[in-house]
Protein backbone atom coordinates (compact mmCIF):
# COMPACT_ATOMS: atom_id res chain seq x y z
CA UNK A 1 0.00 0.00 0.00
CA UNK A 2 1.49 3.33 -1.02
CA UNK A 3 1.95 5.94 1.66
CA UNK A 4 3.69 9.28 1.86
CA UNK A 5 6.78 9.84 3.95
CA UNK A 6 4.81 12.20 6.16
CA UNK A 7 2.07 9.65 6.86
CA UNK A 8 4.60 6.91 7.46
CA UNK A 9 6.50 8.92 10.01
CA UNK A 10 3.31 10.08 11.69
CA UNK A 11 2.26 6.44 12.05
CA UNK A 12 5.68 5.44 13.39
CA UNK A 13 5.62 8.32 15.85
CA UNK A 14 2.08 7.41 16.93
CA UNK A 15 3.03 3.79 17.51
CA UNK A 16 6.05 4.82 19.54
CA UNK A 17 4.14 7.41 21.57
CA UNK A 18 1.58 4.78 22.58
CA UNK A 19 4.41 2.72 24.03
CA UNK A 20 5.89 5.60 26.07
CA UNK A 21 5.49 5.00 29.81
CA UNK A 22 3.02 7.32 31.49
CA UNK A 23 5.69 8.80 33.73
CA UNK A 24 7.69 9.83 30.66
CA UNK A 25 4.67 11.43 29.02
CA UNK A 26 3.91 13.27 32.24
CA UNK A 27 7.38 14.79 32.29
CA UNK A 28 6.18 17.37 29.77
CA UNK A 29 9.53 17.98 28.11
CA UNK A 30 9.72 20.87 25.68
CA UNK A 31 10.16 20.23 21.97
CA UNK A 32 13.72 21.53 22.12
CA UNK A 33 14.57 19.22 25.03
CA UNK A 34 13.13 16.18 23.26
CA UNK A 35 15.04 16.97 20.05
CA UNK A 36 18.25 17.48 22.01
CA UNK A 37 17.70 14.14 23.74
CA UNK A 38 17.27 12.32 20.41
CA UNK A 39 20.42 13.81 18.94
CA UNK A 40 22.38 13.05 22.10
CA UNK A 41 21.21 9.43 22.06
CA UNK A 42 22.08 9.09 18.36
CA UNK A 43 25.56 10.45 19.03
CA UNK A 44 26.00 8.11 22.01
CA UNK A 45 24.91 5.11 19.98
CA UNK A 46 27.37 5.91 17.19
CA UNK A 47 30.19 6.31 19.69
CA UNK A 48 29.30 2.93 21.18
CA UNK A 49 29.38 1.38 17.71
CA UNK A 50 32.83 2.80 16.92
CA UNK A 51 34.23 1.85 20.31
CA UNK A 52 33.01 -1.75 20.16
CA UNK A 53 33.67 -2.21 16.43
CA UNK A 54 37.09 -0.56 16.01
CA UNK A 55 37.61 -2.15 12.59
CA UNK A 56 34.53 -0.27 11.34
CA UNK A 57 35.88 2.95 12.85
CA UNK A 58 39.07 2.50 10.85
CA UNK A 59 37.11 1.68 7.71
CA UNK A 60 35.08 4.90 7.87
CA UNK A 61 38.16 7.02 8.61
CA UNK A 62 37.97 7.43 12.41
CA UNK A 63 41.50 6.69 13.69
CA UNK A 64 40.87 6.75 17.46
CA UNK A 65 40.66 2.98 17.83
CA UNK A 66 43.19 1.89 15.22
CA UNK A 67 45.22 -0.02 17.84
CA UNK A 68 42.31 -2.27 18.86
CA UNK A 69 40.41 -5.28 17.57
CA UNK A 70 36.86 -6.21 18.52
CA UNK A 71 36.17 -8.25 21.64
CA UNK A 72 34.20 -11.40 20.77
CA UNK A 73 34.07 -12.85 24.28
CA UNK A 74 30.83 -14.09 25.82
CA UNK A 75 31.00 -11.17 28.24
CA UNK A 76 31.33 -8.61 25.44
CA UNK A 77 28.43 -10.15 23.48
CA UNK A 78 26.20 -10.14 26.58
CA UNK A 79 27.10 -6.52 27.33
CA UNK A 80 26.36 -5.49 23.75
CA UNK A 81 22.91 -7.09 23.86
CA UNK A 82 22.15 -5.45 27.18
CA UNK A 83 23.26 -2.13 25.70
CA UNK A 84 20.89 -2.66 22.76
CA UNK A 85 17.97 -3.40 25.08
CA UNK A 86 18.71 -0.34 27.17
CA UNK A 87 19.14 1.88 24.11
CA UNK A 88 15.89 0.65 22.59
CA UNK A 89 13.99 1.62 25.74
CA UNK A 90 15.58 5.08 25.69
CA UNK A 91 14.69 5.67 22.04
CA UNK A 92 11.17 4.33 22.53
CA UNK A 93 10.63 6.83 25.32
CA UNK A 94 11.15 9.80 22.99
CA UNK A 95 8.00 11.51 21.73
CA UNK A 96 8.81 12.81 18.24
CA UNK A 97 5.68 14.96 17.85
CA UNK A 98 6.70 18.23 16.23
CA UNK A 99 10.16 17.01 15.18
CA UNK A 100 11.57 17.91 11.74
CA UNK A 101 10.95 15.10 9.26
CA UNK A 102 14.66 14.24 9.04
CA UNK A 103 14.85 13.65 12.79
CA UNK A 104 11.68 11.54 12.73
CA UNK A 105 13.28 9.52 9.99
CA UNK A 106 16.47 8.97 12.03
CA UNK A 107 14.40 7.97 15.06
CA UNK A 108 12.39 5.42 13.05
CA UNK A 109 15.53 3.92 11.49
CA UNK A 110 17.32 3.58 14.83
CA UNK A 111 14.31 1.88 16.40
CA UNK A 112 14.18 -0.53 13.48
CA UNK A 113 17.90 -1.27 13.69
CA UNK A 114 17.90 -1.98 17.43
CA UNK A 115 14.80 -4.17 17.30
CA UNK A 116 16.25 -6.22 14.45
CA UNK A 117 19.58 -6.64 16.25
CA UNK A 118 17.77 -8.01 19.30
CA UNK A 119 15.61 -10.30 17.14
CA UNK A 120 18.74 -11.66 15.45
CA UNK A 121 20.40 -12.54 18.76
CA UNK A 122 18.18 -15.60 19.21
CA UNK A 123 20.02 -17.31 16.34
CA UNK A 124 23.50 -16.83 17.88
CA UNK A 125 25.26 -16.26 14.57
CA UNK A 126 28.46 -15.72 16.53
CA UNK A 127 28.56 -19.50 17.01
CA UNK A 128 29.23 -19.89 13.25
CA UNK A 129 31.97 -17.28 12.59
CA UNK A 130 33.89 -19.16 9.89
CA UNK A 131 32.89 -19.75 6.29
CA UNK A 132 34.95 -19.93 3.13
CA UNK A 133 33.38 -16.71 1.85
CA UNK A 134 33.39 -14.31 4.78
CA UNK A 135 35.03 -15.99 7.75
CA UNK A 136 36.85 -14.34 10.63
CA UNK A 137 40.15 -15.72 9.30
CA UNK A 138 39.66 -13.89 5.99
CA UNK A 139 38.50 -10.64 7.55
CA UNK A 140 41.65 -10.21 9.62
CA UNK A 141 43.92 -11.25 6.78
CA UNK A 142 42.55 -8.17 4.97
CA UNK A 143 43.47 -5.88 7.86
CA UNK A 144 46.46 -4.31 6.12
CA UNK A 145 44.43 -3.45 3.03
CA UNK A 146 41.85 -1.48 5.02
CA UNK A 147 44.19 0.41 7.37
CA UNK A 148 46.06 3.70 6.94
CA UNK A 149 49.88 3.72 6.82
CA UNK A 150 50.87 7.39 6.81
CA UNK A 151 53.24 7.71 9.74
CA UNK A 152 54.94 5.91 12.61
CA UNK A 153 51.81 5.81 14.77
CA UNK A 154 49.80 4.06 12.05
CA UNK A 155 52.42 1.29 11.91
CA UNK A 156 52.54 1.02 15.71
CA UNK A 157 48.73 0.78 15.83
CA UNK A 158 48.86 -1.96 13.20
CA UNK A 159 51.50 -3.85 15.20
CA UNK A 160 49.24 -3.66 18.25
CA UNK A 161 46.43 -5.19 16.23
CA UNK A 162 48.61 -7.99 14.90
CA UNK A 163 49.39 -9.03 18.46
CA UNK A 164 45.66 -9.25 19.23
CA UNK A 165 44.84 -11.62 16.35
CA UNK A 166 45.63 -14.79 18.39
CA UNK A 167 43.08 -13.61 20.99
CA UNK A 168 40.42 -13.00 18.32
CA UNK A 169 40.94 -16.45 16.78
CA UNK A 170 40.81 -18.09 20.22
CA UNK A 171 37.49 -16.36 20.90
CA UNK A 172 36.18 -17.54 17.52
CA UNK A 173 37.19 -21.13 18.29
CA UNK A 174 35.42 -20.94 21.66
CA UNK A 175 32.20 -19.91 19.92
CA UNK A 176 32.66 -22.65 17.33
CA UNK A 177 32.87 -25.20 20.16
CA UNK A 178 29.61 -23.78 21.50
CA UNK A 179 28.11 -24.12 18.02
CA UNK A 180 29.24 -27.74 17.90
CA UNK A 181 27.50 -28.33 21.22
CA UNK A 182 24.33 -26.53 20.07
CA UNK A 183 24.31 -28.20 16.60
CA UNK A 184 24.82 -24.84 14.87
CA UNK A 185 27.28 -25.96 12.21
CA UNK A 186 28.09 -24.83 8.66
CA UNK A 187 28.32 -27.53 5.98
CA UNK A 188 31.27 -29.87 6.36
CA UNK A 189 32.64 -29.36 2.83
CA UNK A 190 32.75 -25.56 3.31
CA UNK A 191 34.60 -25.92 6.60
CA UNK A 192 37.23 -28.02 4.85
CA UNK A 193 37.80 -25.02 2.58
CA UNK A 194 38.14 -22.80 5.68
CA UNK A 195 40.89 -25.00 7.08
CA UNK A 196 42.78 -24.90 3.78
CA UNK A 197 42.46 -21.12 3.53
CA UNK A 198 43.74 -20.57 7.07
CA UNK A 199 46.66 -22.95 6.55
CA UNK A 200 47.70 -21.17 3.35
CA UNK A 201 47.73 -17.87 5.22
CA UNK A 202 49.81 -19.44 8.00
CA UNK A 203 52.28 -20.91 5.49
CA UNK A 204 52.85 -17.73 3.48
CA UNK A 205 56.52 -16.70 3.60
CA UNK A 206 57.08 -13.36 5.25
CA UNK A 207 57.74 -11.59 1.97
CA UNK A 208 54.36 -12.74 0.62
CA UNK A 209 52.19 -12.69 3.73
CA UNK A 210 49.19 -10.33 3.58
CA UNK A 211 50.17 -9.18 7.08
CA UNK A 212 53.54 -7.83 5.92
CA UNK A 213 52.13 -5.90 2.98
CA UNK A 214 52.64 -2.50 4.71
CA UNK A 215 56.40 -3.20 4.82
CA UNK A 216 56.70 -3.24 1.04
CA UNK A 217 56.22 0.49 0.68
CA UNK A 218 56.87 2.96 3.48
CA UNK A 219 55.82 6.61 3.35
CA UNK A 220 58.65 9.09 2.90
CA UNK A 221 58.05 10.50 6.38
CA UNK A 222 59.47 7.36 8.06
CA UNK A 223 63.25 7.25 8.41
CA UNK A 224 65.43 4.29 7.48
CA UNK A 225 66.12 3.64 11.16
CA UNK A 226 62.43 3.52 12.00
CA UNK A 227 61.71 1.37 8.95
CA UNK A 228 64.22 -1.20 10.17
CA UNK A 229 62.68 -1.19 13.63
CA UNK A 230 59.14 -1.55 12.27
CA UNK A 231 60.14 -4.30 9.86
CA UNK A 232 61.75 -6.35 12.61
CA UNK A 233 58.81 -5.89 15.00
CA UNK A 234 56.06 -6.63 12.45
CA UNK A 235 57.86 -9.61 10.93
CA UNK A 236 58.46 -11.01 14.41
CA UNK A 237 54.76 -10.60 15.30
CA UNK A 238 53.66 -12.30 12.08
CA UNK A 239 56.16 -15.15 12.38
CA UNK A 240 55.84 -15.83 16.10
CA UNK A 241 52.24 -14.86 16.90
CA UNK A 242 49.96 -14.46 13.87
CA UNK A 243 51.09 -17.39 11.71
CA UNK A 244 51.06 -19.90 14.62
CA UNK A 245 47.57 -18.67 15.59
CA UNK A 246 46.35 -19.27 12.03
CA UNK A 247 47.98 -22.71 11.97
CA UNK A 248 46.28 -23.57 15.25
CA UNK A 249 42.95 -22.32 13.91
CA UNK A 250 43.38 -24.39 10.72
CA UNK A 251 44.20 -27.53 12.69
CA UNK A 252 41.20 -27.04 15.00
CA UNK A 253 38.85 -26.65 12.04
CA UNK A 254 40.35 -29.61 10.19
CA UNK A 255 40.56 -32.09 13.09
CA UNK A 256 37.94 -31.07 15.65
CA UNK A 257 35.32 -28.98 13.88
CA UNK A 258 34.85 -29.75 10.19
CA UNK A 259 34.31 -33.51 10.73
CA UNK A 260 31.10 -32.60 12.59
CA UNK A 261 29.85 -30.10 9.99
CA UNK A 262 26.34 -30.62 8.72
CA UNK A 263 25.92 -32.74 5.61
CA UNK A 264 22.88 -30.94 4.17
CA UNK A 265 23.73 -27.61 2.50
CA UNK A 266 20.46 -25.85 3.37
CA UNK A 267 20.06 -23.81 6.55
CA UNK A 268 16.79 -25.69 7.09
CA UNK A 269 18.91 -28.51 8.54
CA UNK A 270 19.81 -26.43 11.62
CA UNK A 271 17.65 -26.82 14.76
CA UNK A 272 16.12 -23.37 14.23
CA UNK A 273 16.58 -23.48 10.46
CA UNK A 274 13.10 -22.53 9.30
CA UNK A 275 12.82 -19.52 11.62
CA UNK A 276 16.44 -18.55 10.89
CA UNK A 277 15.84 -18.44 7.14
CA UNK A 278 12.54 -16.61 7.55
CA UNK A 279 14.35 -13.93 9.57
CA UNK A 280 17.22 -13.80 7.06
CA UNK A 281 14.80 -13.29 4.15
CA UNK A 282 13.07 -10.43 5.95
CA UNK A 283 16.38 -8.87 6.99
CA UNK A 284 18.05 -9.12 3.58
CA UNK A 285 15.07 -8.00 1.49
CA UNK A 286 13.50 -5.56 4.00
CA UNK A 287 10.14 -6.91 2.78
CA UNK A 288 7.50 -9.39 3.94
CA UNK A 289 7.89 -11.68 0.92
CA UNK A 290 8.06 -15.34 1.90
CA UNK A 291 10.63 -17.76 0.55
CA UNK A 292 7.89 -19.48 -1.48
CA UNK A 293 6.78 -16.20 -3.06
CA UNK A 294 10.35 -15.27 -3.96
CA UNK A 295 10.95 -18.70 -5.49
CA UNK A 296 7.96 -18.21 -7.79
CA UNK A 297 9.03 -14.67 -8.64
CA UNK A 298 12.41 -16.08 -9.60
CA UNK A 299 10.97 -18.71 -11.94
CA UNK A 300 8.81 -16.05 -13.62
CA UNK A 301 11.75 -13.66 -13.97
CA UNK A 302 13.97 -16.37 -15.47
CA UNK A 303 11.40 -16.96 -18.22
CA UNK A 304 11.07 -13.22 -18.96
CA UNK A 305 14.82 -12.64 -19.21
CA UNK A 306 15.27 -15.66 -21.48
CA UNK A 307 13.01 -13.94 -24.01
CA UNK A 308 15.35 -10.93 -24.10
CA UNK A 309 18.45 -13.12 -24.33
CA UNK A 310 17.01 -15.08 -27.22
CA UNK A 311 16.86 -11.91 -29.32
CA UNK A 312 20.63 -11.46 -29.04
CA UNK A 313 21.30 -15.16 -29.59
CA UNK A 314 19.33 -15.14 -32.82
CA UNK A 315 21.12 -12.00 -34.00
CA UNK A 316 24.37 -13.97 -33.62
CA UNK A 317 23.00 -16.81 -35.75
CA UNK A 318 21.79 -19.22 -33.07
CA UNK A 319 18.26 -20.57 -32.99
CA UNK A 320 18.02 -21.16 -29.25
CA UNK A 321 19.69 -20.23 -25.99
CA UNK A 322 21.05 -23.68 -25.28
CA UNK A 323 23.20 -23.75 -28.39
CA UNK A 324 24.33 -20.12 -27.92
CA UNK A 325 25.25 -20.74 -24.27
CA UNK A 326 27.17 -23.86 -25.23
CA UNK A 327 29.03 -21.88 -27.92
CA UNK A 328 29.99 -19.31 -25.28
CA UNK A 329 31.25 -21.96 -22.87
CA UNK A 330 33.38 -23.59 -25.58
CA UNK A 331 34.84 -20.53 -27.35
CA UNK A 332 38.29 -19.78 -25.88
CA UNK A 333 38.23 -16.24 -27.34
CA UNK A 334 35.52 -15.35 -24.83
CA UNK A 335 37.70 -16.18 -21.82
CA UNK A 336 40.37 -14.02 -20.21
CA UNK A 337 43.98 -14.52 -21.23
CA UNK A 338 45.54 -13.10 -18.06
CA UNK A 339 44.86 -11.33 -14.82
CA UNK A 340 46.30 -8.16 -16.32
CA UNK A 341 43.72 -8.27 -19.10
CA UNK A 342 40.96 -8.38 -16.48
CA UNK A 343 42.49 -5.46 -14.58
CA UNK A 344 42.78 -3.44 -17.79
CA UNK A 345 39.15 -4.09 -18.73
CA UNK A 346 37.79 -3.04 -15.34
CA UNK A 347 39.94 0.10 -15.50
CA UNK A 348 38.66 0.90 -19.00
CA UNK A 349 35.01 0.54 -18.01
CA UNK A 350 35.57 2.64 -14.89
CA UNK A 351 37.12 5.43 -16.95
CA UNK A 352 34.49 5.48 -19.68
CA UNK A 353 31.61 5.56 -17.19
CA UNK A 354 33.10 8.48 -15.26
CA UNK A 355 32.67 10.59 -18.38
CA UNK A 356 28.93 9.86 -18.49
CA UNK A 357 28.07 10.43 -14.82
CA UNK A 358 27.01 14.10 -15.27
CA UNK A 359 24.21 12.88 -17.57
CA UNK A 360 22.84 10.70 -14.78
CA UNK A 361 23.49 12.55 -11.52
CA UNK A 362 23.43 16.07 -10.18
CA UNK A 363 25.66 15.11 -7.25
CA UNK A 364 28.91 13.23 -7.86
CA UNK A 365 31.25 11.58 -5.33
CA UNK A 366 34.50 13.28 -4.36
CA UNK A 367 36.42 10.18 -3.33
CA UNK A 368 38.50 8.38 -5.93
CA UNK A 369 38.10 4.82 -7.20
CA UNK A 370 41.04 2.49 -7.86
CA UNK A 371 41.18 -0.91 -9.59
CA UNK A 372 43.46 -3.43 -7.85
CA UNK A 373 44.03 -7.20 -7.77
CA UNK A 374 42.00 -9.09 -5.17
CA UNK A 375 43.98 -10.44 -2.24
CA UNK A 376 45.31 -13.85 -3.28
CA UNK A 377 44.40 -15.58 0.01
CA UNK A 378 40.67 -15.25 -0.75
CA UNK A 379 40.49 -15.20 -4.55
CA UNK A 380 40.05 -18.96 -5.14
CA UNK A 381 36.68 -18.98 -3.35
CA UNK A 382 35.54 -15.47 -4.15
CA UNK A 383 33.46 -13.59 -6.72
CA UNK A 384 34.80 -12.19 -10.04
CA UNK A 385 35.20 -8.75 -8.42
CA UNK A 386 34.00 -6.90 -5.36
CA UNK A 387 34.18 -3.46 -3.77
CA UNK A 388 36.03 -2.16 -0.72
CA UNK A 389 34.78 1.00 0.92
CA UNK A 390 36.97 4.10 0.88
CA UNK A 391 37.50 6.27 3.97
CA UNK A 392 34.83 8.89 4.61
CA UNK A 393 37.38 11.72 4.56
CA UNK A 394 38.74 10.67 1.16
CA UNK A 395 42.13 9.65 2.57
CA UNK A 396 41.67 6.11 1.26
CA UNK A 397 40.01 5.59 -2.14
CA UNK A 398 37.37 2.99 -2.83
CA UNK A 399 38.62 -0.15 -4.56
CA UNK A 400 37.34 -2.55 -7.18
CA UNK A 401 39.11 -5.80 -6.23
CA UNK A 402 39.55 -7.86 -9.42
CA UNK A 403 39.80 -11.63 -9.04
CA UNK A 404 42.78 -12.81 -11.10
CA UNK A 405 42.59 -16.43 -9.93
CA UNK A 406 42.52 -18.87 -12.90
CA UNK A 407 41.80 -16.14 -15.50
CA UNK A 408 41.63 -18.66 -18.34
CA UNK A 409 38.49 -20.07 -16.70
CA UNK A 410 36.74 -16.69 -16.45
CA UNK A 411 34.36 -15.49 -19.14
CA UNK A 412 34.68 -11.86 -20.23
CA UNK A 413 30.99 -11.39 -21.07
CA UNK A 414 29.85 -9.80 -17.83
CA UNK A 415 33.00 -7.86 -16.92
CA UNK A 416 31.49 -4.60 -18.20
CA UNK A 417 28.31 -5.00 -16.16
CA UNK A 418 30.23 -6.00 -13.02
CA UNK A 419 32.51 -2.96 -13.43
CA UNK A 420 29.50 -0.64 -13.35
CA UNK A 421 28.03 -2.60 -10.42
CA UNK A 422 31.11 -2.52 -8.20
CA UNK A 423 32.42 0.90 -9.22
CA UNK A 424 30.47 3.73 -10.82
CA UNK A 425 27.59 4.28 -10.95
CA UNK A 426 27.20 1.37 -8.51
CA UNK A 427 28.74 0.75 -5.11
CA UNK A 428 31.48 3.37 -5.18
CA UNK A 429 29.16 6.20 -6.18
CA UNK A 430 26.41 5.23 -3.73
CA UNK A 431 28.64 4.61 -0.70
CA UNK A 432 30.84 7.65 -1.36
CA UNK A 433 27.87 10.00 -1.73
CA UNK A 434 26.37 8.61 1.48
CA UNK A 435 29.62 9.27 3.36
CA UNK A 436 29.76 12.84 2.03
CA UNK A 437 26.20 13.79 2.98
CA UNK A 438 25.82 16.55 5.57
CA UNK A 439 23.04 16.94 8.11
CA UNK A 440 22.60 13.19 8.70
CA UNK A 441 23.68 11.27 11.80
CA UNK A 442 26.68 9.04 10.99
CA UNK A 443 24.85 5.75 11.47
CA UNK A 444 22.73 6.58 8.40
CA UNK A 445 25.77 7.31 6.24
CA UNK A 446 27.61 4.11 7.08
CA UNK A 447 24.87 1.49 7.27
CA UNK A 448 26.54 -1.36 5.39
CA UNK A 449 23.91 -3.94 6.28
CA UNK A 450 20.98 -2.80 4.12
CA UNK A 451 21.76 -5.04 1.17
CA UNK A 452 18.36 -4.62 -0.47
CA UNK A 453 19.25 -0.96 -0.93
CA UNK A 454 23.02 -1.11 -1.53
CA UNK A 455 23.06 -4.22 -3.73
CA UNK A 456 19.75 -3.24 -5.32
CA UNK A 457 21.24 0.11 -6.32
CA UNK A 458 24.40 -1.48 -7.70
CA UNK A 459 22.36 -3.98 -9.73
CA UNK A 460 20.11 -1.17 -11.02
CA UNK A 461 23.27 0.70 -12.03
CA UNK A 462 24.27 -2.02 -14.48
CA UNK A 463 21.35 -0.94 -16.71
CA UNK A 464 22.48 2.68 -16.69
CA UNK A 465 25.43 1.71 -18.88
CA UNK A 466 22.94 0.68 -21.54
CA UNK A 467 21.08 3.98 -21.20
CA UNK A 468 24.21 6.06 -21.89
CA UNK A 469 25.17 4.04 -24.96
CA UNK A 470 27.56 1.37 -23.67
CA UNK A 471 27.46 -2.44 -24.12
CA UNK A 472 28.22 -1.93 -27.82
CA UNK A 473 29.67 -5.42 -28.13
CA UNK A 474 26.70 -7.82 -28.46
CA UNK A 475 28.51 -10.37 -26.29
CA UNK A 476 28.97 -7.75 -23.57
CA UNK A 477 25.28 -6.84 -23.88
CA UNK A 478 24.47 -10.53 -23.55
CA UNK A 479 26.69 -10.51 -20.48
CA UNK A 480 24.53 -7.72 -19.05
CA UNK A 481 21.47 -9.92 -19.53
CA UNK A 482 23.43 -12.83 -18.09
CA UNK A 483 23.84 -10.72 -14.98
CA UNK A 484 20.08 -10.14 -14.95
CA UNK A 485 19.58 -13.88 -15.27
CA UNK A 486 22.23 -14.53 -12.62
CA UNK A 487 20.24 -12.51 -10.05
CA UNK A 488 16.93 -14.11 -11.05
CA UNK A 489 18.49 -17.57 -10.73
CA UNK A 490 19.64 -16.54 -7.25
CA UNK A 491 16.02 -16.10 -6.22
CA UNK A 492 15.32 -19.68 -7.30
CA UNK A 493 18.40 -21.50 -6.01
CA UNK A 494 18.79 -19.65 -2.69
CA UNK A 495 15.19 -20.33 -1.71
CA UNK A 496 15.51 -23.78 -3.26
CA UNK A 497 18.43 -24.90 -1.09
CA UNK A 498 17.39 -23.18 2.15
CA UNK A 499 13.64 -23.75 2.16
CA UNK A 500 12.89 -26.50 -0.37
CA UNK A 501 15.72 -28.90 0.53
CA UNK A 502 17.53 -28.67 -2.82
CA UNK A 503 20.93 -30.30 -3.10
CA UNK A 504 24.03 -28.43 -4.16
CA UNK A 505 23.98 -30.30 -7.48
CA UNK A 506 20.44 -29.07 -8.16
CA UNK A 507 21.71 -25.52 -7.72
CA UNK A 508 24.60 -26.10 -10.12
CA UNK A 509 22.31 -27.77 -12.66
CA UNK A 510 19.83 -24.87 -12.58
CA UNK A 511 22.67 -22.44 -13.28
CA UNK A 512 23.88 -24.54 -16.21
CA UNK A 513 20.36 -24.84 -17.59
CA UNK A 514 19.67 -21.11 -17.62
CA UNK A 515 23.04 -19.33 -17.96
CA UNK A 516 26.30 -19.46 -19.86
CA UNK A 517 28.28 -18.76 -16.67
CA UNK A 518 31.67 -20.42 -16.43
CA UNK A 519 32.11 -23.35 -14.06
CA UNK A 520 34.51 -21.42 -11.79
CA UNK A 521 31.93 -18.73 -11.17
CA UNK A 522 29.04 -21.16 -10.69
CA UNK A 523 30.98 -23.17 -8.10
CA UNK A 524 31.89 -20.13 -6.01
CA UNK A 525 28.38 -18.69 -6.36
CA UNK A 526 26.45 -21.69 -5.06
CA UNK A 527 28.90 -22.09 -2.19
CA UNK A 528 28.42 -18.43 -1.35
CA UNK A 529 24.62 -18.79 -1.14
CA UNK A 530 24.99 -21.85 1.06
CA UNK A 531 27.36 -19.95 3.38
CA UNK A 532 25.30 -16.74 3.49
CA UNK A 533 21.58 -17.57 3.41
CA UNK A 534 19.21 -15.03 1.79
CA UNK A 535 21.84 -12.36 1.05
CA UNK A 536 21.64 -13.24 -2.65
CA UNK A 537 17.92 -12.39 -2.62
CA UNK A 538 18.60 -8.72 -1.92
CA UNK A 539 20.00 -7.71 -5.34
CA UNK A 540 16.98 -8.20 -7.52
CA UNK A 541 14.54 -7.22 -4.78
CA UNK A 542 16.19 -3.81 -4.49
CA UNK A 543 16.59 -3.34 -8.24
CA UNK A 544 12.93 -4.21 -8.78
CA UNK A 545 11.84 -1.60 -6.24
CA UNK A 546 14.01 1.18 -7.72
CA UNK A 547 12.71 0.42 -11.23
CA UNK A 548 9.15 0.43 -9.90
CA UNK A 549 9.67 3.81 -8.21
CA UNK A 550 11.29 5.26 -11.33
CA UNK A 551 8.36 4.16 -13.49
CA UNK A 552 5.92 5.61 -10.97
CA UNK A 553 7.76 8.94 -10.96
CA UNK A 554 7.80 9.07 -14.76
CA UNK A 555 4.07 8.35 -14.97
CA UNK A 556 3.06 10.85 -12.30
CA UNK A 557 5.46 13.65 -13.23
CA UNK A 558 5.32 13.36 -17.01
CA UNK A 559 7.33 16.18 -18.57
CA UNK A 560 8.51 17.26 -15.10
CA UNK A 561 10.41 14.00 -14.59
CA UNK A 562 14.18 14.53 -14.40
CA UNK A 563 16.31 11.38 -14.26
CA UNK A 564 19.23 13.16 -12.59
CA UNK A 565 16.94 14.53 -9.87
CA UNK A 566 15.36 11.10 -9.37
CA UNK A 567 18.75 9.46 -8.87
CA UNK A 568 19.80 12.20 -6.46
CA UNK A 569 16.57 11.66 -4.49
CA UNK A 570 17.23 7.92 -4.22
CA UNK A 571 20.75 8.57 -2.92
CA UNK A 572 20.39 11.68 -0.75
CA UNK A 573 19.30 9.95 2.50
CA UNK A 574 21.91 7.19 2.76
CA UNK A 575 20.88 3.50 2.70
CA UNK A 576 17.20 2.85 3.48
CA UNK A 577 14.93 -0.18 3.89
CA UNK A 578 12.82 -0.54 0.76
CA UNK A 579 9.53 0.47 2.38
CA UNK A 580 11.08 3.69 3.67
CA UNK A 581 12.73 4.32 0.30
CA UNK A 582 9.30 4.02 -1.32
CA UNK A 583 7.79 6.45 1.19
CA UNK A 584 10.66 8.85 0.59
CA UNK A 585 10.28 8.80 -3.21
CA UNK A 586 6.49 9.15 -2.96
CA UNK A 587 7.04 12.30 -0.88
CA UNK A 588 9.58 13.51 -3.46
CA UNK A 589 7.09 12.94 -6.29
CA UNK A 590 4.43 14.89 -4.39
CA UNK A 591 6.86 17.77 -3.90
CA UNK A 592 7.84 17.81 -7.60
CA UNK A 593 4.18 17.81 -8.62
Amino acid sequence: MRTSLVLLLVNVSLAVSLAVPLFAQAAGQTLEARRAELNRLLADEWEHTLRTRPELATQVGDDRYNDRLSDFSDKAIAEDLEHARHSLARFEAIDTAGFPEQEKFSHALMLRSLREALDAAQFKDWEMPATQFDGVHLGYASLAFNSPFRNMKDYEDYLSRLRQIPRVLEQAMAHMRDGLRDHRMPPKYLLEKVSTQAQHIADDPLDKSPFTDPLRKFPDSISEKDRKQLREAIESAVKNEVAPAYAKFSKFVRDDYAPHGRLDPGVWALPDGEARYRFAVRHQTTTDFTAGQIHQLGLKSVAEIETQMLTIARAQGFSDLKSFNEHIRQDPKLYAKSGQQLLDLYTHYRDQMYGKLPQLFGRLPKNNLTVVPMESFRSADSVPADYSLGAGDGSRPGRINVNEYAPEKRLLLNVEAIAYHEGVPGHHLQFSIAQELTGLPPFRKYDLDLNAYTEGWAFYSERLGKEVGFYQDPYSDYGRLQNEMWRAVRWVVDTGVHSQHWTRQQMVDFFHEHTAMDDQNIETEVDRYIAWPAQALSYKMGQMKILELRERAQQELGAKFDLRAFHDAVLDQGPLPLDLLEAKIDAWIATRK
